[in-house]
């Protein structure tokens, strides 16, 4: 299986749970590529905000997602913070160029999973998902959720969710069922990519 995940993280906390569901989907064999998409903040906004700088500077090793990135992949993992119950114009720039590839089907039939954080409880981690799950629809993907099919998600206090992978408070560490619930869309998503692409 060859997965892509791709997101957009400002302060490094779903750089954080990008990680994790790569970590997830490279322990169920598949081949793992994380990548980032491009910042569209102005620079004196990045450089004003010590929390920015210091989440960027972490993530600048990452490669930056291209369309190729999409093609390549069985399967996807999108990730994005809430920005007011949507996801980052950051992530929706990259998935507005993905016409040609709609226009072509290129998409059609790739899993695809989502992630998403939010500083407050309730400040749009389901609906975040929801919407980044429009772009599926379209190209007619089989958009993968967690389900409940992972014990983590009845236990957490801060993040995750039958819609999938969240993390709760832009905070240096995850918890142990963010984590544990990351970990598990990425592999399901690479067993059901592995499927789907036989």
């Amino acid at each position: 299986m060859k997965i892509s995940v791709i997101y957009y993280s400002m302060t490094g906390s779903v750089f954080q749970l990008a990680n994790v569901v790569a970590e997830g989907a490279r322990e169920a064999g598949a081949d793992v590529r994380l990548r980032r998409v491009p910042d569209l903040l102005p620079l004196e906004v990045i450089e004003s905000n010590e929390h920015i700088k210091k989440g960027l500077d972490m993530q600048q090793d990452v490669a930056v997602a291209t369309l190729e990135d999409l093609t390549w992949a069985d399967g996807i993992a999108l990730g994005s913070p809430t920005r007011y119950g949507n996801m980052t114009a950051q992530l929706k720039n990259f998935l507005d160029q993905t016409g040609p590839l709609w226009a072509e089907g290129k998409l059609a039939g790739k899993a695809v999973g989502f992630f998403t954080g939010a500083a407050t409880m309730h400040g749009g981690h389901e609906s975040t998902i929801l919407a980044m799950s429009t772009f599926a629809y379209h190209h007619g993907m089989i958009i993968v959720p967690t389900g409940y099919l992972v014990p983590s998600i009845h236990a957490t206090k801060t993040g995750g969710s039958p819609y999938g992978p969240s993390e709760l408070g832009n905070k240096n560490e995850l918890s142990e069922e963010e984590r544990a619930v990351a970990a598990f869309l990425g592999h399901r998503l690479s067993e059901i990519a592995g499927k789907l692409a036989q």
